[in-house]
């Protein structure tokens, strides 16, 4: 079902009654949809299974040898001459 803003502003307990019951339920602004109210276990639903950022930034493409080398070099060694 689609309720205008004011609408669901004026009767936001019936919309999230209605998303747990009949399923999502879409606000439009001026028309357009703008938002979609979802019940707990829609969401869930939509969430389950994928990876959350921390997932995705720990499980980026592996190092090679070569690589993993050459970042292990550059820790032990200056970048650049400082004088003291």
């Amino acid at each position: 079902m689609e309720w205008p803003l004011q609408d669901a502003k004026n009767q936001f307990s019936r919309v999230v009654q209605k998303a747990r019951s009949e399923g999502p339920q879409i606000v439009t602004l001026r028309g357009e949809r703008a938002a979609v109210v979802l019940s707990v276990a829609d969401y869930d639903a939509l969430r389950a299974g994928r990876p959350s950022l921390v997932d995705d930034l720990l499980s980026g493409p592996a190092w090679d040898d070569e690589l993993a080398e050459a970042v292990a070099t550059r820790a032990t060694t200056a970048s650049r001459d400082v004088a003291l």
